[in-house]
């Protein structure tokens, strides 16, 4: 594996995420702000946070895969969350677990910060996510 991730103590305790991640390796992967949409551009779970944050996870997880990278090489995930408030913690969440399994995610996360912005480009959207891998 080319990703270490790890708390070091004195660090916030008990959150879904480690807070550094080191990589070694010779390609960097930047994943551009995947959104809940399919292949032909249709929208998935409009109004649900949940099912949109799996349907960012998923679409990850294809352009990792056509990188020839997985989400173990993941070193940082940054979502942009709508109309953000921490009572919406629950459903984003409950997205991730959703297709933590199926996707293979690494437990606790990545790296992550969780960004609450007024709007996205699409009126539909609820969440991007951009990503940022290291592979040898």
């Amino acid at each position: 594996m080319s990703v270490t991730r790890f708390s070091p103590d004195g660090l916030q305790p008990h959150t879904p995420y480690h807070h550094v991640a080191v990589a070694t390796g010779a390609r960097h992967i930047h994943v551009s702000g995947q959104i809940a949409r399919l292949g032909d551009g249709t929208p998935v779970a409009p109004g649900d946070l949940s099912g949109q944050v799996a349907q960012v996870l998923r679409n990850t997880g294809r352009a990792l895969t056509g990188a020839d990278a997985s989400f173990d090489d993941v070193v940082r995930l940054t979502f942009y969350v709508t109309g953000w408030q921490p009572e919406l913690i629950g459903p984003f969440m409950a997205g991730i677990e959703s297709v933590a399994e199926e996707l293979g995610l690494p437990r606790p996360l990545p790296p992550a910060s969780l960004i609450g912005v007024d709007h996205l480009f699409e009126p539909d959207v609820l969440v991007e996510l951009e990503t940022t891998a290291v592979a040898r």
